[in-house]
């Protein structure tokens, strides 16, 4: 073997520890540079509590004394869809867990995981734990006592509890809940529980000053509640009337929070009951950003500041580069009974499409431990707010729970579509290879084209675009409408739904409705004595607002939206589209009723409905009709103006992204057809995406020369920003080929999913000046 120079061996070693310095710099360049302009983007703080970590004041303190950057998001696994639980190295290895050897390994890496971006770290549990009763008195033969407990160096650590024990020698169940909710423990102790309420709430909070008695971890509010909860299990193990395997703890909002975290780190903990926890509870923070209208990471985060760990802001719109989420937390619990409740109408943050997406991955953990019945789900309607309604039933299913009484117990889901049970019911068989010769509908044919040939290629799109949507089933037109009305749908009441003071907000109601009966509000402009603004020809243009994948639909979130256009003298209509606001319900057994259409189907059809109601109106101005939406509504949008040559111009946000060429990191035809179930026919293409016979490009396409505007943030997890700007090119040439090259409008702010207020400005001026004349 020939020798090698010891200079040479010595260079090498040298040029290789320089280029790891130079790759190493370059990495770490990368990080910085991402940081800043995360830090631009990201909301001000407004938390009126003034700190993030027991040494930071704020955000930028933690980032200036730990040093810390955020991850190169480029060489971390895309996981767009929530991660499972049962998969290790996700994304990287993708090793199914299939004993309970690999499952244990699993844990301690989820754990770690939690700790790491959810938690912070925190203290192992003390060895001196002690107690003194400081009052006891007795009612209607329960015992009341007021205890406080004392651990850790020099007992200088506290927890308050109050704990109600019934009459008898026991033992007794525990129901475990926080200072704010004493009222839930009165209701429990009826039922024949132990009522522990402890002092980890805003209301009373002992464990606030764990952070200075324990400085050596960087745990968050929400541990901190979470580990004296884990103080009153210590105290409650003490006493032989306590039934140890029958252990409950409850919260709701924050505390819900706090509670997922105190049994998925103690499994003394046998029951937990999560209750409207929103983002960091019940909803996965993949599906928290803007368009799902629950709080975002950057929301929640700028204003709790100290809830959760401040590593967890790195990752506020690449939520899908998360390696765990709350199903992976939750996951930690079982196979602990866990049951998950909230309000399908709550708004802004009870997002019960998100809430049942979590439930369903925790169903196969379940399973695979072999505690099915051990999972539960509890959809109220409602606000955010209980009653002792909603806690007699959370005490039924712990009953059940703990074998104390049989209730019935349905664990009802209102999206409970799944694609593989569409196929089932619908039928639907395809063979892709039969749709290898749709190239020359696509519009990108990469030869000359010219109006004539372009308008019969129009038609076969339009052609394409009803075949994806399913067969609409014959029906009869609607009414035209007579009168508006004050009428509200019930549902209303308590849905948050926009108010506007410089106009008037009028409803198309039964028996006066859009298409299939239903209900829409009508705002327009009016002048000091309420009366209608009416344009030089006596009429008014209006736009059709389509709302985001809210659960409340169209809500109060547009109120700045629909002012500013009520104030440029347009007129605005909106309505829930099927499955969101007051139509959850209809939504639940669509595919049941309509096996061979589809819900995207529906929403098209319900908004060229809109069309129908408003031109029958003599005050609004049939020549200007607009469709403008963000996120689902624009992508309804686009496909509607796409087959209804009556819509003046299309305005959408974060609307679309190709489907065709979509990358690993978005969820592509998938969110389509397998998470929203709005067309299903795309998931038969799954893995021939090329074949899929119309896309984007080709709906855009068809809208020419109308106007079009469309607004894609760069930095939007959902869409490929390169193949957005590419469909958009294409699209280009055929209103060049119209002569119409200003009539199309590409806007892309630097920025996440986000429908800003600068983006529904732009909006809402460039209707005004795309007004036909």
């Amino acid at each position: 073997m020939k020798k090698i120079s010891p200079i040479i061996f010595l260079t090498a070693i040298l040029m290789t520890s320089f280029m790891q310095e130079v790759i190493s710099q370059s990495e770490e360049d990368i990080r910085k540079n991402y940081l800043k302009q995360l830090i631009r983007l990201q909301e001000k703080p407004s938390s009126h509590d003034g700190f993030v970590s027991y040494y930071d004041s704020t955000w930028l303190d933690w980032i200036e004394r730990t040093g810390e950057l955020p991850p190169n998001f480029e060489k971390l696994p895309s996981l767009p869809f929530l991660p499972d639980p049962l998969i290790s190295g996700e994304g990287i290895n993708n090793i199914a867990i299939t004993n309970m050897g690999q499952w244990e390994t699993q844990r301690e890496y989820l754990k770690k995981q939690v700790k790491h971006i959810f938690s912070g770290t925190f203290p192992d549990p003390p060895d001196n734990l002690g107690y003194s009763i400081l009052d006891e008195k007795s009612s209607d033969g329960m015992t009341i006592q007021m205890i406080e407990l004392r651990f850790g160096k020099d007992k200088a650590a506290k927890l308050t509890i109050e704990l109600f024990t019934p009459p008898g020698n026991g033992p007794f169940p525990v129901f475990m809940t926080q200072w704010n909710h004493r009222g839930w423990a009165q209701i429990a102790a009826k039922r024949g529980y132990m009522g522990l309420v402890y002092a980890g709430a805003d209301s009373k909070d002992d464990t606030r000053d764990y952070l200075a008695l324990f400085p050596d971890y960087d745990w968050t509010t929400l541990m901190t509640r979470a580990w004296g909860a884990h103080r009153a299990v210590d105290y409650l193990y003490t006493l032989d009337h306590v039934e140890k395997s029958q252990i409950a703890i409850t919260g709701h909002s924050r505390n819900a929070k706090q509670s997922i975290l105190a049994a998925a780190f103690d499994n003394r903990i046998t029951a937990i009951i999560s209750s409207s926890g929103g983002t960091g509870g019940e909803i996965p923070y993949r599906y928290n950003d803007e368009q799902y209208s629950n709080e975002s990471i950057d929301f929640l985060v700028s204003r709790r500041t100290h809830w959760l760990h401040p590593r967890l802001r790195y990752y506020s719109g690449r939520e899908h580069k998360l390696p765990i989420d709350q199903n992976s937390l939750m996951a930690l619990i079982a196979p602990n009974s866990l049951m998950l409740s909230s309000s399908i109408r709550e708004g802004g943050g009870g997002d019960p499409w998100a809430i049942e997406q979590n439930y369903i991955s925790l169903t196969k953990v379940y399973s695979f431990l072999n505690a099915e019945d051990k999972l539960g789900i509890r959809l109220r309607d409602g606000e955010h707010g209980v009653s002792e309604r909603d806690i007699e039933a959370f005490m039924d299913w712990l009953d059940i729970q703990f074998k104390r009484n049989d209730f019935n117990w349905e664990n009802k889901l209102f999206y409970n579509y799944t694609f593989e049970k569409w196929k089932i019911e619908s039928k639907e068989k395809l063979d892709t290879s039969d749709f290898s010769g749709t190239q020359e509908s696509r519009v990108l044919l990469n030869k000359p084209i010219d109006i004539e040939n372009f308008d019969r290629i129009k038609v076969e799109i339009k052609d394409k675009i009803n075949w994806l949507l399913g067969e609409e089933p014959a029906g009869v037109p609607a009414s035209p409408i007579a009168i508006l009305s004050n009428r509200e749908d019930y549902v209303s009441s308590y849905i948050n739904r926009p108010t506007v003071k410089s106009g008037k907000k009028e409803n198309i109601a039964p028996y006066n409705a859009i298409g299939d009966y239903l209900y829409g509000s009508l705002y327009y402009p009016t002048d000091s004595h309420g009366e209608k603004v009416t344009g030089p020809k006596g009429n008014m243009p209006v736009v059709i607002f389509l709302h985001k994948f809210s659960n409340t639909g169209y809500d109060a979130s547009l109120n700045f939206l629909l002012e500013s256009f009520l104030s440029q003298g347009v007129a605005v209509l909106t309505m829930d589209l099927i499955g969101y606001g007051a139509r959850i319900e209809e939504g639940t057994n669509f595919y049941k009723r309509y096996p061979k259409w589809s819900k995207l189907g529906k929403m098209v059809r319900d908004t060229r409905g809109a069309v129908d109601a408003l031109e029958s109106l003599d005050f609004i101005d049939k020549d200007n009709i607009f469709v403008a939406g963000y996120a689902l509504g624009g992508t309804v949008g686009l496909f509607t103006a796409a087959i209804e040559p009556r819509i003046t111009g299309v305005a959408v946000a974060s609307a679309f992204t190709p489907l065709r060429m979509a990358s690993e990191h978005i969820e592509g035809l998938k969110a389509y057809s397998h998470l929203h179930g709005l067309i299903p026919k795309l998931g038969l293409f799954e893995g021939n995406e090329l074949q899929i016979p119309v896309d984007f490009t080709e709906i855009m396409a068809s809208i020419v020369p109308r106007p079009l505007l469309v607004i894609t943030p760069t930095l939007d997890r959902h869409a490929d920003f390169d193949q957005v700007e590419t469909s958009i090119g294409e699209v280009k040439k055929i209103y060049e080929l119209f002569r119409e090259p200003k009539k199309l409008n590409f806007e892309n702010p630097i920025g996440f999913n986000h429908f800003t207020r600068d983006q529904q400005e732009l909006m809402i001026n460039w209707v005004k000046d795309a007004m036909r004349e």
